[in-house]
């Protein structure tokens, strides 16, 4: 099992645990406010994800062992609270693990079900934007 696997199997686990979804929305909004701010200086154009409601900023960089490091932010918890599972899945490992590991995540939690339709694409949308830095590193990898 890849790392993202255990990672994803791991966070269904943990939101098995509550019994409804008022339950699970406080964990996401923890989850947001435990997630360490983006230096401002990262608050920029060229890291806005395209496709959230809300402001959400996401950064990567490559870490010494060729997996994707990578830092976000948002303006609304329970976006920040999403952001924040979505680093716990994918900040720390290699970019074609990211590209060749689907979300089931999302599916196995019921996200896109009980999230707003707004809050549902911003959600994609970031995965969106994650795959693409995975892509963009694993194409600087190979030249």
């Amino acid at each position: 099992m890849s790392d993202i696997q255990t990672r994803q199997q791991e966070l269904i686990e943990r939101f098995r645990a509550f019994k409804d979804w008022e339950s699970r929305y406080r964990e996401i909004i923890a989850l947001g406010k435990a997630l360490p701010p983006l230096p401002e200086e990262f608050k920029i154009e060229d890291l806005k994800v395209k496709g959230c409601q809300s402001q959400v900023w996401i950064r990567a960089e490559r870490g010494p062992q060729g997996e994707v490091l990578f830092q976000a932010d948002s303006d609304a918890l329970i976006v920040r609270g999403l952001v924040a599972i979505l680093l716990s899945i994918y900040s720390g490992v290699r970019p074609e693990e990211i590209l060749n590991t689907p979300p089931d995540f999302i599916k196995e939690l019921g996200l896109a079900n009980h999230l707003s339709p707004s809050r549902a694409n911003g959600l994609f949308a970031m995965i969106k934007q994650i795959q693409y830095y995975a892509m963009a590193f694993q194409a600087l990898q190979k030249t």
